[in-house]
């Protein structure tokens, strides 16, 4: 009786990342990952030392920004073992987006919005007539945190566009689209 033996082939296919592209993507998400991680952590200092509450988008942002540089860090382990599949980077390039639109949204509202917003005690000045070292020191740390809110606001707009960026890119990648 002839026996029948069956030969399976797996063949690995192999994605084509554009290096410069993902290098950029990589080097741009890591600076703003961590200076939005660094500016909400200083302002949750700042409200813990005043004993003040905190808005939720504090603590949210902080989280968001950290699970960026997560995601990151898996990347470049996949990148440095070349297994970084497109379909692993889409699929947390989108939750990460859909996270840090969120964040950019309340951060918005916290920025520009109707009542008590910051960016309205952004541009008070201290009194010409008596200028004390008191007002301008008051003054100063005014001034700090109008200027750390817009810029976290900027890095999310950058981090939120990058993302979807991220998620093109990964379904070029799949589909083989990169000359």
């Amino acid at each position: 009786m002839a026996t029948t033996e069956i030969i399976t082939v797996q063949r690995r296919r192999k994605y084509h990342w554009p290096e410069a592209q993902l290098n950029f993507w990589l080097v741009i998400m890591i600076i703003a990952s961590s200076v939005v991680l660094g500016i909400f952590a200083y302002l949750t200092s700042i409200q813990n030392s005043l004993s003040l509450g905190q808005p939720w988008i504090l603590p949210y942002m902080i989280t968001t920004s950290a699970l960026m540089i997560i995601f990151i860090i898996i990347m470049l382990g996949l990148i440095s073992q070349q297994q970084l599949l497109p379909g692993v980077v889409v699929l947390g390039s989108f939750i990460l987006f859909v996270l840090w639109l969120a964040g950019l949204i309340e951060t918005s509202i916290q920025l520009y919005g109707p009542t008590g917003a910051v960016n309205s005690y952004c541009g008070s000045r201290p009194n010409t007539d008596a200028i004390n070292s008191q007002q301008t020191a008051v003054w100063l740390a005014n001034s700090s945190l109008c200027v750390d809110w817009r810029a976290a606001f900027a890095f999310e707009i950058v981090g939120t566009v990058f993302l979807l960026w991220m998620m093109v890119m990964a379904y070029q990648v799949n589909r083989d689209d990169f000359d």
